[in-house]
């Protein structure tokens, strides 16, 4: 009983560590005048990626594969289908040329890469069934060049530290680094509860692993990209809500797999392929839609559309 209720406190504490995570680092970007659409893109994303980078290096070390697989691929798909689906559905959200154009694009090559490396055994006849930590490398070298670009972003997009001086003027360093420690520590907790929670409540109920971590877990662990890119679109700050959204999604696969690859080879599960597709569709369409209705935004209808297919998604991996 007890490892059930730390199930729901775990993602309790993966929610609001990521919070204090999110707070500090954005604070501290911040005072050295970095722009909102880098914050969003790297500081932020990072922050709210967070839960599922402890739920899934505790799921390797732990040789739970399926959940850490099914965490990441659950998550992409809840973060444009459902969150990017209702923020938008509640206020359109207008999104910038190099986010269509560069970051958008980035996030579909991350799925085309992770499809490559699902599909190897249909290539090379070896019946693999495995991401690899050859394969992990090589997407931690994808992560860098990431890094880079956000890096060159940064220098070419930030503003003065005296106009968001001000802004933090509550924020002290001890304020900062605490909520940063805080953050990591509570983290870390709700990632061990959250793993030890969703493999006992998948042998009680009878349901594969694969399916609590593309579902329960993937929600939870997604919860702070929702709340962020809410708040930032209610603030009618777009270039945060969306690239902590498409941030993320890079972030999980390049970064997240990368790592949990080089602990432990990722064994694929059954339908790991036909998410996956269905993660490219989700993204392509996301790609798409900035050229449908009013030019680059992201209209009502459009996130009332994510908000039906994450809908029949579930209805699908459910029933399958």
């Amino acid at each position: 009983m007890l490892t059930y209720l730390l199930f729901f406190v775990g993602i309790y504490l993966l929610i609001q560590g990521a919070n204090y995570l999110v707070d500090g680092s954005s604070a501290l970007a911040k005072r050295f005048g970095v722009s909102t659409l880098v914050v969003g893109l790297t500081i932020v994303a990072f922050g709210t990626s967070m839960p599922e980078l402890v739920v899934n290096v505790i799921s390797a070390l732990k040789g739970v594969g399926d959940i850490a697989f099914g965490n990441i691929i659950g998550s992409n798909i809840a973060n444009i289908a459902l969150i990017l689906g209702i923020t938008a559905a509640i206020a359109g959200i207008k999104i910038s040329h190099s986010t269509i154009w560069k970051e958008i694009p980035f996030s579909l090559l991350a799925v085309l890469v992770l499809i490559v490396y699902a599909s190897a055994q249909f290539l090379d006849n070896t019946g693999a069934e495995f991401i690899f930590r050859s394969s992990g490398i090589v997407l931690l070298l994808f992560f860098a060049i990431f890094l880079y670009y956000a890096f060159e972003l940064a220098k070419k997009s930030q503003v003065k530290i005296e106009e968001t001086a001000v802004t933090f003027h509550k924020h002290s360093m001890p304020r900062i680094i605490g909520s940063i420690l805080g953050g990591l520590i509570a983290l870390y907790l709700g990632g061990q509860w959250t793993v030890d929670g969703a493999v006992a409540i998948a042998k009680l109920l009878g349901l594969s692993e694969y399916l609590i971590s593309l579902t329960v877990i993937a929600i939870g662990t997604s919860l702070p990209e929702l709340v962020t890119s809410v708040a930032a679109a209610i603030k009618k700050i777009p270039d945060m809500a969306v690239g902590n959204i498409v941030g993320s999604n890079i972030f999980n696969i390049f970064w997240i797999l990368g790592v949990t690859a080089i602990i432990r080879p990722l064994p694929l599960p059954h339908f790991a392929n036909i998410d996956l597709f269905i993660l490219l569709a989700i993204t392509a369409l996301l790609f798409v839609f900035m050229f449908i209705g009013r030019k680059h935004e992201l209209e009502r209808w459009q996130g009332i559309s994510f908000l039906a297919i994450y809908a029949i998604y579930l209805i699908y991996i459910v029933l399958r």
